[in-house]
């Protein structure tokens, strides 16, 4: 036997999906809305044509999210490239402005500082020199100023200005040191003022003090901090070229012959002072060199290297001796040249380091630096690329998202809904141009798949069509053939009534009842055949008939007859357009009950009136239906659904669903409990005339 085709459950409805806007407005809901949860692209993942996955999805699901994941790759690598070089800018923008800071807070204060130092020994040292010198009130000024100038290097009482700025370590201890140094002078001047201090320990006490204001900015410009390279290390020699002068004009103006040490010492720094003035001045920014060039060949450089030639020739030692109005040991001369000189290698070394500051900009270094053009270069790229990304991304989003949700417009709406008018009947109102309108020609891919798909849908809704035409081709012909053998029978049962009447013969009469029946078969199942083609039976009563006839007409429309009983029913008609119909129904719930319950039994038609109209039952005592089978079988009973060709063991159940559902009979299956199954019709008030009498009283 052929296993039945079953239709598959019907989605449930979808609630409306809310108005976009925006974006979506374009491109569609996202497939969770579309499609709705269990759906292709719904909520459960299978929107990309997997099975839903649980745990981490390595995939995205959504055609909006591919199309994003796809193009941020090398969006966010860009990003990630930009990222290192705006890092490395921002870092050397930092270290730029702790070196201007730097720059503002020690070096400065500290050369400041070293040039009072300077003028202080200068004072101090000429001042032990003279005996007969009256420059007391003098050397306490410069005192007070090179102290003012060390104060200002000072935060707090125990810290210097290099304990908040985050700078190194040695910056702060070589700082610290310079401060302390400074700050110990006290006793030296006291000394000093006394007169009980040398020359020669003035000089040693103060040049350690500008020996560890140099070695703070040899820290500072030992080419660990950005900005600090070979241009401060420049100026770091100059101003070691101008300590070496000043020290210069002290040894100058010791007292008394010169040692052969001394001459020696001299000696040194007039070299030293001359190779690093030289070596210093050589790499001068362009506009500090041209001055300093100026100077070199000025009548007071000349009159300085004149005296230092001088100072140096072994005749100097009694020299010094001679002069008028100058200290023992100076040559003439010497103090206009070296103030001409000092004062102007100041301004060189201030108007470069301002220079050397100025280029030492954080934002414009940085702009102008290889990094900073890479990270200007790189963020117009990024932003060039999002433009591009988000452009593309969203007309190739739009797009797929459009084709999708026309895809599932047509799998889940479209289609289902000509489906439905076809079963109907109403296959003549779908107009296929206008439910699946050509569009225009393909341009690209993605135009060509959507051309396709409304191909795929023209060709079957051309199919259903087709089909539906057929099978109402179909059904003609069977109810053409079915009205035949319809008029037929009604010709051979008034022709066998007329022979039941004029027969004598007891058996021949019997063979002529049973021809009969026969014939009274045959004109059902021809009926069945018109009912399952969608018309009406040919039999019509324009009078109520009363409903034990009508049972009694459908009991003897089966085969097993005498195996029915019919018990007492109350009284009532039915309306004569609906006795054919209802005769029909009941034959054939009688007969699947006499069918499929074993021989010996009885197959019981009872009923009572309700409220609701009146209920007839017919139960066997058979072998049953299972849960399944019998919630199948109800299921058919009340959907009504078109006749299956491949489930032909099961015509009564369509012939029944067709009965009842046009005139609104219910009809349900439920087991019976002797065992069988128990059919219950439920006849409404519609279909019934006349007041409902009680059933005459059984006599015993």
């Amino acid at each position: 036997m052929r296993t039945p085709r079953r239709r598959p459950e019907p989605a449930p409805p979808r609630p409306p999906a809310p108005l976009s806007r925006g974006r979506r407005a374009h491109a569609g809901p996202p497939a969770h809305e579309a499609a709705g949860p269990g759906l292709p692209g719904g909520g459960t993942g299978a929107g990309d044509g997997h099975p839903a996955r649980t745990g981490l999805r390595l995939r995205p699901a959504t055609v909006r999210a591919k199309i994003v994941s796809l193009l941020m790759v090398p969006v966010v690598s860009l990003l990630a490239l930009w990222g290192f070089a705006t890092v490395g800018a921002a870092q050397d923008i930092v270290r730029t402005g702790r070196v201007r800071q730097a720059d503002a807070e020690i070096r400065t204060p500290v050369a400041a500082a070293l040039t009072e130092i300077q003028a202080e020994r200068r004072a101090a040292v000429r001042f032990l020199a003279d005996p007969a010198s009256d420059q007391a009130s003098a050397l306490e000024q410069q005192a007070r100023r090179t102290d003012a100038a060390v104060r200002r290097l000072r935060l707090g009482e125990s810290h210097t200005v290099a304990d908040s700025g985050g700078y190194r370590t040695d910056v702060a201890v070589r700082l610290g040191a310079f401060v302390a140094d400074a700050e110990a002078l006290g006793s030296a001047r006291q000394d000093i003022t006394g007169r009980r201090a040398t020359p020669d320990g003035a000089y040693d006490t103060y040049t350690r003090v500008a020996d560890s204001a140099l070695a703070v900015e040899g820290a500072l410009a030992d080419g660990r901090d950005a900005g600090s390279g070979p241009g401060t290390r420049v100026l770091l020699e100059f101003a070691r070229a101008a300590e070496t002068l000043s020290r210069e004009d002290a040894l100058l103006a010791l007292p008394g012959p010169r040692t052969a040490d001394a001459q020696r010492r001299l000696t040194g720094m007039v070299e030293t002072r001359r190779v690093l003035t030289a070596a210093g001045a050589a790499d001068l920014p362009p506009g500090q060199r041209a001055v300093w060039e100026s100077v070199a060949k000025s009548a007071a450089y000349a009159e300085l290297t004149g005296a230092e030639d001088k100072a140096l020739t072994p005749a100097a030692a009694g020299a010094g001796a001679s002069a008028a109005k100058e200290p023992r040991g100076t040559p003439p001369g010497w103090d206009g040249a070296y103030s001409s000189v000092s004062s102007s290698m100041r301004e060189i070394g201030q108007a470069a380091h301002a220079e050397t500051a100025d280029r030492a900009d954080p934002l414009a270094e940085a702009a102008l630096s290889p990094a900073g053009a890479a990270v200007l270069l790189g963020l117009a790229a990024v932003a060039v690329s999002l433009v591009i990304c988000v452009r593309i991304g969203r007309f190739l989003v739009v797009e797929l998202v459009s084709l999708r949700n026309s895809a599932l417009e047509i799998a889940h709406r479209k289609l289902p809904q000509a489906m439905d008018r076809i079963r109907a009947g109403r296959a003549d109102e779908i107009d296929i141009d206008a439910e699946a309108p050509p569009g225009p020609p393909a341009a690209d891919e993605i135009t060509q798949v959507r051309q396709a798909l409304s191909t795929v849908h023209r060709a079957a809704l051309g199919a259903a069509v087709e089909r539906a035409e057929l099978a109402s081709g179909v059904s003609g012909v069977f109810v053409n053939l079915a009205r035949r053998s319809q008029v037929l029978v009604h010709k051979q049962l008034s022709l066998l009534d007329s022979m039941e009447r004029r027969a004598d013969d007891p058996g021949e009469l019997g063979d002529l009842f049973r021809l009969d029946h026969l014939t009274t078969r045959m004109r059902r199942h021809a009926e069945s055949l018109i009912i399952l083609s969608g018309a009406a039976p040919g039999r019509a009563w324009r009078t109520p008939v009363p409903l034990t006839n009508v049972v009694r007409a459908a009991v003897s429309e089966i085969e097993d007859y005498p195996r029915v009983e019919v018990q007492g029913l109350v009284e009532v008609s039915v309306a004569g357009g609906s006795v054919a119909d209802l005769t029909h129904l009941l034959a054939e719930l009688i007969e699947n009950a006499a069918q499929f319950s074993p021989p010996h039994t009885r197959v019981r038609v009872g009923g009572e009136p309700v409220g609701a109209g009146y209920v007839l039952e017919v139960e066997d005592r058979g072998l049953g239906m299972g849960r399944e089978a019998l919630a199948a079988a109800n299921r058919r009973i009340e959907q009504s659904e078109d006749l299956d060709l491949f489930d032909s063991d099961r015509l009564g159940l369509f012939v029944v669903s067709r009965l009842s559902a046009r005139h609104g009979i219910r009809v349900h299956l439920r087991p019976s409990p002797y065992g069988g199954t128990t059919a219950v019709v439920l006849l409404p008030l519609s279909l019934l005339q006349g007041a409902i009498e009680a059933p005459p009283p059984v006599v015993a």
